[in-house]
């Protein structure tokens, strides 16, 4: 059935539709690629998917095609719009369109509201501007496990690194793995080439899985996005000092002490479980 959708750049060319720079878009027109993500996220035949920021639809109409039974799309450009209700009309009844900005939203209530049957799963190119904001909010809601079962998900490669870091690769470990790796198993799928958007960002992409874990390590998520901040915020200092800046804490050494890490070691060295520690500790227990 895509086969009678027009080739996107004409959609593109007829709409006046262009990239804008303010809303992070980067149109991804490149049908192998498309595809290509659209079987990371599958199997979609019972699936309901949300996308977020699908501009003029590149992964929207390979989502569908490759069998998705729905898609919710988050749209807050509303030059989109008319492009994205061409593609319901060729899969009608699979597509949702939603305009609205994607940050404003109660993710499990929003997805509740539609009726969205499980497996939910969000596979999206996310507007580079908002993603790890985006992401963040995913990977701290208060019920776990969440309301999906996968993230298939575009970001620039080194947010992608960032994401999947461990203390093994230092420069790139901080609160943003910490917080992925706590509920997530992660893992960076393929990269993406500039030449792939339209127009070209100035970096490497990857499309990056996280699978939620059934029981992530106990710790409060509040308490945890605290130390993390602390530590990772004067990363080069040692733990003894830089988590002088957690309120209310003034001499971290019992709370060290309580988690079971030497005060001599930096952020980048601590595994999750023992940032999970001491955010036990710091919440009192």
């Amino acid at each position: 059935m895509s086969d009678a959708l027009p080739p996107l750049r004409d959609v593109v060319a007829r709409h006046g539709l262009s990239a804008k720079k303010s809303l992070g878009q980067n149109f991804l027109f490149d049908l192998n690629l498309t595809g290509r993500i659209a079987r990371a996220a599958g199997p979609l035949d019972e699936a309901t998917i949300l996308e977020i920021g699908p501009g003029p639809g590149g992964l929207t109409r390979a989502l569908l095609a490759h069998g998705a039974k729905k898609v919710i799309a988050v749209e807050r450009d509303e030059r989109c719009l008319a492009a994205l209700e061409e593609i319901a009309e060729v899969f009608p009844g699979r597509l949702e369109i939603f305009p609205g900005d994607a940050l404003a939203l109660d993710y499990p209530a929003f997805m509740a509201a539609r009726g969205a049957s499980s497996p939910i799963r969000i596979c999206a190119n996310l507007p580079y501007n908002i993603g790890t904001q985006l992401l963040t909010g995913w990977l701290t809601l208060e019920s776990w496990p969440p309301f999906y079962d996968r993230l298939v998900l575009m970001f620039q490669r080194e947010v992608a690194e960032r994401i999947v870091a461990t203390p093994r690769q230092r420069a790139d470990y901080g609160r943003l793995g910490v917080l992925a790796n706590w509920r997530c198993e992660t893992r960076i799928l393929f990269d993406v080439p500039p030449s792939a958007f339209t127009p070209p960002p100035k970096v490497t992409s990857s499309v990056v899985e996280l699978r939620p874990r059934a029981q992530p390590l106990d710790c409060r998520t509040t308490a945890l996005e605290a130390v993390t901040l602390a530590a990772f915020g004067q990363r080069r200092k040692m733990l003894r000092q830089s988590l002088k800046s957690l309120p209310g804490v003034g001499d971290p050494s019992a709370l060290l002490e309580t988690a079971g890490i030497e005060p001599t070691r930096r952020a980048e060295e601590i595994e999750v479980a023992g940032f999970c520690a001491l955010a036990r500790a710091y919440a009192g227990g």
